[in-house]
């Protein structure tokens, strides 16, 4: 009696599964699939809720790509947020005038903390993130700012206390408020910033 084998079907060469699409992805390619997975979790279950396992099935990959470029499921969903919000890492102002610039550098960063503001955080996790973040790139750019001013021979010495001390007054004000007005960050440079700088 003669037995007939089956052989199970595979997809065409031409089609490829989703799987192997989703592996020939790369670069920038990839990392945009993520990103944009990882805001549809958020938009779909919270921000407290999303998870890292959803955003790789959205995305179509596995946890490992994730966490490669993103150690961390807060950085994951912040860049996802800013993506679509404000961007990261705005570059450095330099005008060349200490308080237009440092208005500036302050604006920016009330105005990212406050974009955010858009996204549901029950947690008020996603806030503390960014408004860290904020700060940190503030304090960065002031540094900058400050020394090429001592450099220019506008102003005659700076400390680090003194870059990060109009960045951290404003951090205090968005952490226990959750807001700043627009008078205030110019205050701080008006009334706080430039008398230290002026005296030193």
């Amino acid at each position: 009696m003669g037995m007939s084998l089956k052989t199970p079907s595979s997809p065409p060469a031409h089609q490829p599964s989703d799987g192997a699409r989703a592996h020939r992805r790369r670069g920038a390619q990839l990392e945009g699939a993520i990103l944009d997975a990882a805001w549809a979790e958020i938009a779909e279950v919270g921000y407290a809720q999303a998870t890292m396992d959803g955003i790789a099935k959205r995305a179509r990959t596995n946890k490992a790509t994730l966490y490669r470029r993103w150690p961390h499921r807060n950085e994951l969903l912040a860049a996802a947020i800013d993506r679509r919000v404000t961007p990261l890492e705005p570059p450095i102002v330099e005008s060349g005038e200490v308080r237009a610039d440092a208005i500036t550098i302050l604006k920016t960063m009330r105005h990212r903390c406050e974009a955010i503001r858009i996204v549901p955080d029950e947690t008020g996790e996603l806030a503390a993130y960014v408004r860290d973040q904020a700060a940190h790139e503030a304090i960065i750019q002031m540094e900058h700012l400050l020394h090429e001013a001592v450099r220019r021979g506008e102003i005659i010495t700076v400390t680090p206390l003194i870059s990060r001390l109009p960045v951290d007054v404003l951090y205090g004000e968005l952490a226990l408020v959750g807001e700043a007005q627009e008078r205030l960050v110019v205050s701080i440079v008006d009334d706080l910033l430039l008398p230290i700088l002026r005296n030193r």
